[in-house]
């Protein structure tokens, strides 16, 4: 599965697209496309807090999605392109789902699990492992990460205005 930088790149957009879904809906704004033989077979963007469902990453809904349409739950044969980082679970899922190969934009510090905190994907005691590759438009989607909790951070601020303002007339 080897593909062109111009193909990674598009395809790392469709998973920025797929994450801008996810900000729209104030949820962290993560994308995921699964492609094989140079088609898109699976979709997914963060859904936890529009589900209520605490596994509901961009990472599973679209192994979700590729393997309702492809019929089976080995994806063999295929590319994961995701806007950040892996984290423990959805790399679990991965690897259980025998996808061979991640691409992702911008690295998860914290809950990073295909290199950063943890390298479940490359994990010589599983026994499936993945390639990865990092960087493909890095900043695009750390850019998107960093809107989010910047916006997250001053939704908190009016809030907290507005109690303090309420708070006041009531005292006065």
């Amino acid at each position: 599965m080897e593909f062109t930088v111009e193909e990674k790149e598009y395809f790392m957009r469709e998973a920025l697209k797929e994450a801008e879904k996810s900000l729209h809906k104030e949820e962290v704004p993560i994308g995921c496309v699964i492609v094989k033989d140079g088609h898109i077979i699976g979709r997914g963007h963060n859904a936890r807090e529009e589900l209520n469902q605490a596994i509901m990453h961009a990472e599973i809904m679209a192994i979700n999605d590729a393997n309702q349409r492809e019929g089976n739950w080995r994806l063999l044969d295929s590319t994961l392109f995701v806007t950040i980082e892996p984290c423990v679970m959805c790399s679990g899922a991965i690897g259980l789902a025998r996808i061979p190969q991640v691409i992702y934009g911008a690295a998860n510090q914290k809950f990073g699990g295909a290199g950063s905190l943890y390298d479940i994907l490359s994990d010589e005691r599983l026994n499936h492992r993945v390639a990865v590759e990092t960087g493909i438009l890095e900043e695009e989607c750390a850019s998107l990460m960093r809107t989010f909790f910047r916006q997250g951070r001053e939704r908190k601020k009016v809030t907290k205005q507005l109690a303090q303002q309420a708070e006041e007339s009531v005292v006065s």
